[in-house]
């Protein structure tokens, strides 16, 4: 079913005089309530009186995200207001929480980090390392290609950063 725009103008009439979805529906032939109810939201049409009073706004747009920030860069992120009953009456507690961003690194002073082959996916083999390096959208990006363990596809030095043992990252996350 297409929205044609003398359909869209009868749904926004329809909609204004207070008529239902299933109503609007039935009138316009052809659409399902829900892609009644779809488009509206799409269109940005205002809601409807609740029995509670008052009217429902319209949809408000999505905020854009955030600017992606160095790691290990400390944020404050304002929290969501708390409501406590205090008596016959709610308080709200605004608060702010520090996130801090931390990476732990895990080294060993035995741990010889390995020179990669910088191989593309088609020089791949059964015994070379298959850990990415890189962005995959970038002309950099590349695999380990190192040799691998016999029953792994990540040479012995990506093999221990891919497996931990379950005692080691149950302590990362504490």
């Amino acid at each position: 079913m297409n929205w044609t725009d003398e359909r869209v103008e009868k749904l926004k009439r329809l909609w204004a005089e207070g008529l239902s979805a299933s109503q609007i529906a039935a009138q316009l032939g052809g659409v399902s309530r829900n892609a009644v109810i779809g488009k509206v939201h799409r269109l940005n049409l205002p809601g409807r009186a609740k029995s509670g009073g008052g009217t429902a706004p319209a949809r408000t747009p999505k905020r854009p995200a955030p600017a992606p920030r160095p790691s290990g860069f400390a944020a404050r992120i304002p929290t969501r207001a708390n409501a406590r009953p205090a008596g016959g009456a709610m308080l709200k507690e605004e608060g702010q929480t520090d996130v801090v961003e931390a990476v732990r690194a895990v080294t060993s002073s035995n741990v010889v980090i390995p020179i990669s082959r910088r191989l593309g996916l088609t020089e791949l083999t059964e015994r070379t390392c298959k850990w990415p390096i890189g962005d995959p959208m970038s002309d950099e990006f590349h695999f380990c290609g190192c040799e691998s363990l016999d029953s792994s596809p990540y040479c012995s030095y990506h093999a221990k950063l891919a497996y931990q043992p379950v005692s080691e990252r149950r302590k990362a996350e504490r």
